[in-house]
């Protein structure tokens, strides 16, 4: 794949609230890198937590004789889940790798008019501008040739580093935020929703979640299944965003926000408790749902490298 940045296309800082900022002056970028780097967990679907946990139940998922193998290993599988979110500090070619804006491409669903085959589609829209509005999708599609081929080469080392990382952009893909150029609410007055959506609910109501899920399968056509996911969390976006507009304008500022000092003695801003639960449920608890599935596809993601690679014996790897 080519990986050209994606930088040379666009000023934006992709996936980052304060991209219009950073862009503006060399210096007040290069502050605000280490400044963020000092003061705040990297940006990314699901949050730490969300992103670790979704990977750890994934697990949990799979058959045997492949569920013993990645069970020995569990502990790096969760661990290693959020090394995409950590790269897009010092790998500038990263960061796309986690959303694609289809309103850049689709007027309605469904997708029709972007060919879901990279080859395809760089013919039709050229290399760079599908790294300047993302390529989740087909990022995932070479990431399972790779976890093939580790599997084929039956590569500890390397399968599993992969299999964490195709975990993370595969659970990327569940998320209504990350499929829309109004990824934080920036363009309709409701910054901030990103993280109330993916990291403060899974935050606050993880431990309620019922997080056991069907065994994994093997996927006939997993580019279509990671497609169909895209879709699927396109269709929320609408309700992402109307429910929290709604009940912002009927909670107000003063019951929606409360100032929190963390440990290391900083204040900052916070969605209340309260307000996360209400959105949550008016939601109709879609962040627990779109867990769930995301949970089911990575496991099956992982399960299909195996397949293809000709189902290797993993006994005592």
């Amino acid at each position: 794949m080519n990986t050209q940045t994606p930088y040379q296309q666009t000023n934006r800082f992709p996936r980052h609230p304060w991209g219009t900022l950073f862009s503006k002056s060399p210096r007040k970028w290069f502050a605000a890198f280490f400044l963020c780097l000092s003061l705040f967990q990297p940006l990314g679907a699901w949050g730490f937590l969300g992103h670790k946990t979704i990977n750890r139940q994934a697990v949990f998922a799979l058959p045997q004789p492949l569920f013993g193998f990645y069970k020995s290993h569990i502990d790096f599988i969760t661990d290693h889940a959020v090394d995409p979110d950590q790269r897009r500090y010092t790998d500038t070619a990263e960061a796309c790798r986690h959303y694609i804006d289809l309103e850049r491409f689709e007027k309605a669903m469904p997708i029709d008019t972007l060919p879901k085959f990279w080859k395809l589609a760089v013919e039709k829209y050229s290399a760079d501008t599908l790294f300047a509005y993302g390529i989740v999708p087909y990022h995932v599609q070479t990431m399972l040739y790779r976890l093939t081929e580790a599997f084929k080469n039956k590569d500890v080392a390397r399968i599993l580093q992969l299999s964490a990382d195709i975990g993370h952009y595969v659970a990327d893909a569940h998320v209504p935020l990350h499929t829309s150029i109004n990824y934080d609410g920036q363009l309709t007055q409701q910054h901030g929703i990103h993280a109330l959506w993916e990291t403060r609910i899974p935050e606050i109501s993880l431990e309620r979640y019922q997080l056991t899920v069907p065994i994994a399968h093997y996927l006939p056509d997993p580019n279509d299944t990671l497609w169909h996911c895209v879709e699927t969390s396109h269709s929320h976006l609408s309700a992402v965003l109307q429910n929290e507009k709604q009940l912002s304008q009927e909670w107000g500022e003063e019951r929606k926000f409360e100032l929190v000092t963390d440990t290391k003695g900083k204040t900052k801003k916070q969605v209340k408790t309260d307000f996360a639960l209400a959105y949550e449920t008016r939601l109709n608890h879609m962040v627990e749902n779109r867990m769930q599935t995301a949970i089911t596809a990575v496991s099956s993601y992982w399960y299909t490298a195996w397949m293809l690679a000709g189902q290797p014996d993993m006994t005592g790897l």
